[in-house]
């Protein structure tokens, strides 16, 4: 009996790739059960991209500026990704927020992964906002993407201790291995065991 081929994974950019390197890392071992078959990006010249150049993974870009409207480059996002066939697209570090034709095609298919424990903190300062409250336990949080920002379905969370002397800076170092880990881990265990979201709930068999 062969081995299921791997699910196909997308990848979604906008900047160095770090959260993109550690699942090309993680798929190269046939156990973990996805492959990086494309990586997108809403812009040219960034490292994301040279990282999957530089193992053969197909490239593309679709800059919302090439586009006269924020539909139009929807809709060329969503046929792009859709051509390679994606079971799973994760949004590693991709700052732009999709729109109606992505989400009809892929919302139940669009992770994403946030640097603090929603629904508390979403938006683009969540360490910053968290440590502001003082609030004892930050961490990140692994969701599927909705029309909101930061308010879909999560997948799973992880807590990262909040230490006196904390920076902002300080703190989003912390996350960001905490989150890439949790990202590594459930990308993997998504693919492999499937699951199922009903009433905000993300199960798995």
């Amino acid at each position: 009996m062969t081995d299921p081929a791997p699910a196909r994974l997308v990848v979604l950019v906008s900047g160095s790739g770090s959260n993109l390197q550690a699942l090309l890392d993680a798929s190269a071992d046939p156990a973990y059960g996805a492959q990086v078959v494309a990586v997108g990006a809403d812009r040219d010249g960034i490292a994301g991209l040279d990282r999957a150049a530089a193992v053969g993974v197909p490239t593309f870009v679709d800059s919302v500026k090439a586009y006269e409207t924020r539909d139009d480059w929807d809709a060329a996002l969503t046929a792009h990704v859709a051509e390679f066939k994606p079971d799973l697209i994760v949004s590693a570090g991709f700052l732009k927020l999709v729109g109606p034709h992505f989400l009809a095609a892929f919302g139940d298919r669009y992770i994403n992964t946030h640097n603090a424990l929603l629904p508390s903190f979403p938006g683009i300062h969540g360490p910053r906002d968290a440590l502001a409250y003082g609030v004892k336990i930050a961490g990140a949080t692994l969701f599927f993407v909705d029309a909101g920002v930061d308010t879909g379905p999560i997948i799973a969370q992880v807590a990262v201790p909040v230490h006196g002397d904390d920076t902002e800076e300080t703190l989003t170092e912390r996350i960001k291995v905490a989150e890439r880990a949790q990202l590594v881990e459930w990308v993997g265990r998504l693919v492999r065991d499937g699951w199922t979201i009903e009433n905000r709930k993300v199960r798995q068999p």
